[in-house]
């Protein structure tokens, strides 16, 4: 098979969709303990985009127009099942392992360890948390 190069360059995440189960934890875990703020809300769709950076986090409920599109609630995740998605990771302008976990344990966040992981600029430090719906989130250095 031939390699193709695309004819277009991607330049980073533009956006990622989150069903939820409850729109009220979500919001909670994404807006007041991580600090993404509302961008923009379309009830009758079900849809709340909260800024992430340069990116967006479009949470929508399972029970709304468009979460229902998307079929069953998603299960909570546990250690021996399966996932679609991994999880994703946030970039962060700074990164002070001990008031990060300070906070976030204080919004009642389990915090995993502090590990050197690769990614979008090389190795650096980062943490494992989940957020309502059990989807890891990991917040970079």
């Amino acid at each position: 098979m031939p390699e193709s190069r695309a004819p277009f360059e991607i330049s980073g995440l533009d956006h990622l969709v989150l069903r939820v189960r409850s729109l009220e934890k979500t919001l909670h875990f994404y807006r007041d303990v991580l600090g993404c703020e509302v961008e923009r809300e379309l009830p009758n769709l079900g849809l709340v985009q909260l800024r992430a950076g340069a990116a967006l986090i479009d949470i929508v409920p399972v029970d709304s127009e468009l979460g229902r599109a998307g079929g069953d609630a998603p299960k909570p995740v546990h250690k021996d099942g399966g996932r679609n998605v991994d999880h994703f990771a946030l970039k962060l302008v700074s990164f002070d392992a001990g008031s990060l976990a300070a906070h976030l344990e204080s919004n009642g966040v389990s915090v995993g360890d502090v590990a050197e992981r690769y990614g979008a600029d090389g190795f650096g430090p980062s943490i494992y948390i989940e957020d309502p719906d059990g989807n890891i989130v990991e917040l970079k250095g």
